[in-house]
Order: structure tokens, then C-alpha cells, then sequence
């Protein structure tokens, strides 16, 4: 049947209508939870005093503690029992080799290749002297797992990061390995950028490299995230490559830290985690943001809607046994690598976003892991291009945390502390029914950590939670410190529970929150995590899982990446 012009026009019309109402809703539905007004900063600010008044917090007495110093940072007491970490294949022999390896090949679903590997190589009951042998796979972080070997906190007989990196900085202190495979499995690190981005670099730069992405980080045109270089693979590569980027003979130098320091400056922050630097990503606030080719196949709307920019040194998930295993067990090993190199492995792998962009090599030339550590102890003194961090540590002490959630607290709390740079500006409150002001905002010098030290040995627990009145205290303080110092970074981390039973609460503050553009990292203690997310994902913070076996980690990771 033909159309009229004039039915034409009305179908036009109601196809405009739908499509209106169906992007709209799916525009709507991405901001719910959220606050839908966003004030000035100095609307926030007066709001934000007006709230603390009413508040009313008191003072803390000062209490000063010695600061014990070990010129030995006990690593090992400092880990989590290895237990905390996810067995993903258990063995099925009484000889047996365990390999830590990296979550994205020993996790579920498409990251679970090496699981289903080692699942389909113990049916196999192949033997090694003839004994019947098995594999057994432990989801470990690559910079986690290379902390509980290098410490002998756990030692396995395997270890298969995502990259060599972690293995040279293993060999580096005082871990000797020896080669089993250079890959199990091919990946690459690379930079995610939106189609817009991608081409607005390749109209000013001609192609889009490291080289042009850090460039225009340097002169405010990009917004660049990354994640922690202590514990992420991606993030380690790009620390790494960026100084080599500066000066490629000498990372270290004073030219290529100048570099950084200049491409740092305009990071907004460097991400606890890969799903906060996309939600950062998504919410507008990156521009870029990196991630492994494996991950990024695997996400239709990644894939949709970003370009993949390779860079740095390949993640092809090397295996390595550890020094002084038995040679069966090296045995076993060597026929497990053999078992992944089969064609019907490769196949699945392949299935699974691996063995991507095979015909990437990398440009650089193989780094020592005494320069690799070195370059983690320079993002440490560097990271904030002299821009110091203003931080309250707001402290849970109501009666839902007496006991082992205390006392995970406050050890964590000042294990933790020598993790801090002594250039930032400390503060910290207490609440439960009411709040305190444990300790005014000061540079974290000597004394500051005496007095730290003491405020935190002298928490109690008791009371109702306050949560949301004692984020409004700290949130003033942060405030009027940064009038003194508007350079500075702003953070806020909440230590608790998770459970608000007085005063405030989020939508109370919300607002004030979005003006005053400070993040807030969660810690949670046998939390309600749902409510501490829902803090944290105001301002693109992160929120912790903190139990009491691994807080003192947890905090470790979180102050080496932020503080």
C-alpha cells in the first residue's frame, strides 16, 4: 500500500515522539539515586555551614603517642591469610602445583579461562613419575600476589601475572624464578578514548599514541585516568611507560619526574579500581581511562563507543615457578603450559577476547624490577605534582562497632600511617550519637602523628550513628583548610559499619556534596556496603571491603595509590 506525503509526515512525527520518550527514559534512568540540582560551591559551602551548626561538634582532648619506626616494613604481618584470596580450581591429587594468578584469566565466565583450563587438565589425570598430578588455581592480583611471595607470607609453586613486569620485580627482591611459559595467553594494556576524543587528537597530533595522550594531558585538553601502579598491571605498565615516555635511557631521572610531575597535575585522580575509573568515564569525568584488551572486547558498549589505543609493554601472562619447588612439581607445570598451548585451549581463549591484537609490539626495551620498584616509590613522592592532600579520617565508634570492628580500626588505621606523606594536612573525627573533632586539621608532620596516633588508641565505642552529621563536620574542615590552601586535594574517608540511625542523612547532604566536589572512600567493617557505595559514588570515590582479616592491606593499597 503507498503512503501519502501527509502520512508520511504523521508517521515521521510519531517515530520523533517514541524515540524521544525512549532515550529520555534510558537518559532519566541513568540518574536515579542522584541529586538532580547542582549548586555553586559557594551555595554548598554556606549550606554546609548552616548544617554544622546546628550540629554542634565538640572538641577532643589532644593525646599524644610515640611513634614507633621499623626500618623493615613487616610485609608479611601486614597481608591478609591467603585464604582471603579465592581458590578457583581446587587440586584433585595429592601432588599438585598451585599457581596465583591474575583475576582476568581466573575469575568466572570469560575470565575464567585458565580455571576451565585447569579443571579439563585435572580430568586428564596426566602423570609425572607415575603419579597421578593436578593443578591448583588461586585468584590472586598480580601486585598482591608478588607481595605474599616476595614476603613468604604464601608461596606457591606458580605464579602467572599478567605481565613480566611483576616477575622482575619479584627477581628484583631477591626471588629467584624460572621460566615455564613467556604466555599462556596473549592481552594488551591499552587506552580507551570516545570517538570524539580519538579524533580531536588526530586532528592536533596527527596519530594518536602515548606520546600525543599524555601531551595533551599535560595542556589541560585531556582528562586522563589510570589505576594504582602498586597493585593494577595496566597501571604499573602505564607508570612505567609514561617516565620512559619523558626520557626513554633513564626513567628516573629529573627530566622524566619533571615530565610527570607536569602530565600528573592534570590527573584528576589515579583509581583505587577499574570500575571506578569507568564510572568516572561514564558520569563524564575522564576522558580516557585505560584497561586490558581482553576486558574491552569482551563490553559491547565499550567496544561501541571507544577506540582502543595500544601501549607499553604486552600482558601475555607469563608463568614462572618459584625457587626451590621439587622437579616434579616443575615437572607438572611445564605439562600444564603445554596443556594451554593446545590448539583447542588457544581456540577458547580466543573465544574469551584473548590473543587480540597479536601483531602489537611493544616499543620499549625490557625494564629491571629494581627501576620498576623504584618507579612506584617516585608516583609515590610524585603523584601530587606539590599539590598537597587535605584529609579527615571520619571514624565510626557507635555501639555496632565495639569489638573486632574497633580494634580492626584502629590497628589499620595506624599501621597505616606511615603510608602517608608527611606533606598532607591530617585531620580526624569520631562519631556515634554526637561528634568529635579528635584532631584539628594539621601537616601530617612528627607531632601530627603522635597525636594522631593517640586520638585513634583512645576511640571507644558506644552510641547511636550519626554518619551523615559527622561527613558534614569534616566536610567544613576540609573546607575552610582549603581556603588556606586552594591548591590542595581534597578527600574524606569514612571508616564504619555502614548503618545511620541519627541525624542526616544522604539526600540531606547530596547536594552539598556535588558543589563541594570532595570524594568520599568508604571503608566498610562488616558493613552495609550498599549505604557506603551510595557515599562514595557521589564524587567518583571508591568504597572498600574491608574485613577484619584484610583491612590493614586494604588501606595500605588505598593510602600508597591517593595519599
Amino acid at each position: 500500500m503507498r503512503m501519502n506525503k501527509k502520512s508520511i509526515g504523521i508517521l515521521a512525527v510519531v517515530v520523533i515522539i517514541v524515540c524521544a520518550a525512549v532515550f529520555g527514559g534510558i537518559y532519566a534512568t541513568r540518574n536515579i539515586g542522584k541529586s538532580e540540582k547542582v549548586i555553586s560551591k559557594e551555595s554548598a559551602a554556606k549550606r554546609l555551614s548552616r548544617m554544622v551548626d546546628k550540629i554542634e561538634p565538640k572538641e577532643g582532648k589532644p593525646v599524644k603517642s610515640a611513634i614507633e619506626y621499623d626500618e623493615s616494613d613487616n610485609e608479611a604481618a601486614e597481608l591478609p591469610d591467603i585464604d582471603t584470596c579465592t581458590v578457583g580450581v581446587e587440586a584433585t591429587t595429592s601432588l599438585y602445583a598451585e599457581i596465583y594468578s591474575s583475576p582476568e584469566k581466573a575469575g568466572t565466565g570469560t575470565d575464567g579461562w585458565l580455571c576451565e583450563m585447569a579443571e579439563e587438565f585435572n580430568k586428564e589425570r596426566f602423570e609425572v613419575n607415575g603419579q597421578t598430578v593436578s593443578i591448583k588455581v588461586r585468584k590472586v592480583n598480580s601486585g598482591q600476589a608478588l607481595d605474599y611471595i616476595a614476603s613468604g607470607k604464601a608461596v606457591p609453586e606458580g605464579f602467572a601475572p599478567s605481565s613480566m613486569l611483576w616477575v622482575s620485580m619479584l627477581n628484583a627482591k631477591g626471588t629467584s624464578t624460572e621460566k615455564i611459559s613467556d604466555s599462556l595467553v596473549g592481552n594488551v594494556a591499552g587506552i580507551l578514548l570516545s570517538e570524539k576524543t580519538y579524533s580531536q587528537l588526530v586532528e592536533k597530533y596527527g596519530t594518536v599514541d602515548l606520546k600525543a595522550i599524555t601531551e595533551a594531558t599535560e595542556t589541560g585538553e585531556l582528562a586522563m585516568g589510570y589505576t594504582n601502579p602498586f597493585a593494577s598491571s595496566a597501571g604499573l605498565n602505564f607508570l612505567i611507560c609514561t617516565l620512559e615516555r619523558y626520557d626513554l635511557k633513564n626513567p628516573l631521572s629529573d627530566t622524566a619526574v619533571e615530565g610527570f610531575q607536569k602530565f600528573q597535575k592534570n590527573v584528576p585522580f589515579v583509581a583505587l579500581t577499574t570500575m571506578q575509573m569507568r564510572d568516572a568515564a561514564e558520569n563524564g569525568s575522564l576522558d580516557g581511562f585505560i584497561m586490558e584488551y581482553q576486558s574491552y572486547a569482551n563490553d559491547t558498549v565499550l567496544s561501541s563507543n571507544y577506540k582502543f589505543v595500544p601501549y607499553g609493554y604486552r600482558h601475555d601472562n607469563p608463568l614462572v615457578s618459584i625457587a626451590g619447588i621439587s622437579e616434579e612439581k616443575k615437572e607438572i607445570l611445564s605439562l600444564f603450559a603445554k596443556f594451554c598451548a593446545s590448539d583447542k585451549s588457544k581456540k577458547r581463549a580466543d573465544e574469551y577476547g584473548f590473543n587480540g591484537m597479536s601483531d602489537y609490539v611493544c616499543e620499549y626495551d625490557e625494564v629491571s624490577g629494581d627501576v620498576l620498584t623504584a618507579a612506584q616509590k617516585l608516583y609515590k613522592t610524585n603523584k601530587d605534582s606539590g599539590k598537597p592532600v587535605i584529609g579527615v579520617f571520619v571514624t565510626d565508634v557507635s555501639g555496632s562497632m565495639s569489638g573486632e570492628p574497633l580494634k580492626a580500626l584502629q590497628t589499620s588505621l595506624i599501621n597505616s600511617m606511615k603510608y602517608i606523606n608527611k606533606e598532607n594536612y591530617i585531620g580526624l573525627v569520631s562519631y556515634s550519637n554526637d561528634v568529635t573533632i579528635e584532631l584539628p586539621i594539621k601537616q601530617f608532620n612528627l607531632e601530627q602523628q603522635t597525636y594522631f596516633k593517640g586520638a585513634v588508641e583512645n576511640l571507644y565505642a558506644a552510641g547511636g550513628t550519626a554518619t551523615f552529621d559527622a561527613v558534614c563536620v569534616a566536610l567544613n574542615m576540609i573546607n575552610e583548610m582549603m581556603e588556606q590552601y586552594p591548591d590542595a586535594k581534597p578527600m574524606l574517608f569514612v571508616l564504619s559499619d555502614g548503618d545511620t540511625n541519627t541525624g542526616y542523612n544522604l539526600n540531606d547532604i547530596r547536594e552539598v556534596l556535588n558543589g563541594l566536589k570532595v570524594p568520599v572512600y568508604t571503608i566498610g567493617y562488616n558493613a552495609d556496603l550498599e549505604a557506603l557505595e551510595s557515599i562514595s559514588s557521589v564524587n567518583e570515590a571508591a568504597s572498600i571491603d574491608a574485613s577484619t582479616d584484610d583491612v590493614v592491606y586494604q588501606l595500605k593499597i588505598l593510602f600508597n595509590a591517593n595519599m
